[in-house]
């Protein structure tokens, strides 16, 4: 899995791509979140249009990005799941807790509500 974070004003995205399982990469991103949130970054869009699979683990990496955030009074956006995906998203009823979007523009519109 292959992974970039980029701040835009008061914003981060992270953007995955390939498969998101969280055992490889999980702690340096939890740790670039950490780094964020240090900065009063507390929205997030976490672009996961190019994920073609999750384990359980990277679910645990999501639940934690989530976490971090809303416990500084921030948000996620999950931004456009594959078909696969949304379902993995419907079955494990994450889909309740997660504001999913279209877009990168629905993202940063719905983060600055």
């Amino acid at each position: 899995m292959n992974y970039k974070i980029n701040h835009e004003g008061d914003l981060v995205f992270i953007n995955f791509e390939g498969d998101l399982i969280g055992e490889e990469n999980g702690p340096e991103i939890i740790e670039a979140v950490n780094d964020s949130l240090s900065n009063n970054i507390i929205k997030c869009a976490v672009d996961i249009s190019d994920v073609r699979y999750i384990n359980s683990s990277g679910i645990g990496v999501l639940i934690t990005i989530l976490t971090k955030f809303r416990n500084k009074g921030g948000e996620v956006v999950i931004v456009n799941p594959s078909e696969h995906v949304k379902k993995l998203l419907a079955i494990t009823k994450l889909n309740a807790i997660f504001t999913i979007v279209d877009s990168i523009v629905e993202a940063k519109e719905e983060l600055n509500k």
